[in-house]
């Protein structure tokens, strides 16, 4: 009984080792973000980044946000939810149907 429970133990050893070598890691550090002309972060070393800690005018910041579309008025935002709901309420009003009974399914090619 000693040996089949010293076996036991051993077989469990390399688990255990390897849960507190996970465990005990630190966390990945990420890397390192860069800005691109118009001051929006993207990856150091993809085309358009500019140089690790350089940051766009506060000038050329403005004329880029001027750029941007405006923010969606609070007809489009009423209009998009009142769309949202109908979807779901189409899908509310769909028949029942799992497929369990014979009376789920219409009549087919081959039926008699």
């Amino acid at each position: 009984m000693g040996k089949i429970m010293h076996f036991q133990m051993l077989h469990g050893m390399p688990i255990l080792v390897a849960t507190i070598a996970l465990l005990a890691a630190g966390p990945a550090a990420p890397a390192p973000m860069c800005e691109n002309t118009a001051g929006l972060p993207v990856q150091c070393g993809h085309p358009g980044a500019m140089p690790l800690g350089w940051t766009v005018s506060p000038q050329q910041r403005e004329i880029y946000l001027k750029t941007l579309p405006p923010d969606p008025s609070p007809t489009v935002l009423f209009s998009l939810a009142v769309l949202i709901a109908a979807l779901f309420a189409l899908i509310a009003l769909m028949p029942d149907f799992d497929g369990r009974t014979d009376t789920d399914w219409g009549r087919q090619e081959g039926d008699e």
